[in-house]
């Protein structure tokens, strides 16, 4: 192995909403940089940030906010949600883990997924994977076309 093989050159990307940073470990030193970040190609900010610093990385370890500020800004696509028969409002019910547990009329945020837009099909599969009820294919093809018809991006 050369010694050009065996140097360090690891790169961490995080792609946020605002910003892409760069940290770029060369086995001496570590380069720090920032670059407005690209919504519409999240990889045109990564690949113009490794191009303008000239690296070479080896490796890449890639790290995202994009998910995350999508899901607390409510900003993403029209969403759909199917569930197994029965569970269909889980997600809305939360856990008991939540700041004003004892309060009477607890605030809650809105679903991220609204109530006209969440399904449920028959089926079921137990916790080590045996199909206990197979899919209900046509009740599956029903709200398949329910999806179609409101208009759900995702």
């Amino acid at each position: 192995m050369s010694p050009e093989q065996r140097t360090v050159r690891l790169l961490g990307v995080d792609v946020g909403g605002t910003f892409t940073d760069f940290l770029y470990w060369d086995g001496e030193a570590l380069r720090i940089a920032k670059r407005p970040s690209t919504p519409d190609d999240p990889s045109r900010a990564v690949l113009a940030g490794i191009a303008e610093a000239g690296w070479t990385p080896r490796e890449v370890v890639h790290g995202s906010t994009v998910a995350t500020n999508t899901l607390l800004t409510r900003s993403g696509a029209r969403t759909a949600l199917i569930t197994t028969g029965g569970f269909r409002d889980t997600l809305a019910i939360g856990r008991q883990a939540r700041p004003d547990l004892y309060a009477l009329h607890p605030t809650r945020p809105p679903p991220l997924v609204p109530d006209e837009l969440r399904f449920e099909v028959a089926e079921r599969v137990a916790a080590d994977g045996e199909v206990v009820a197979a899919l209900d294919e046509a009740g599956a093809e029903r709200v398949l076309h329910a999806i179609a018809d409101a208009g759900v991006a995702a």
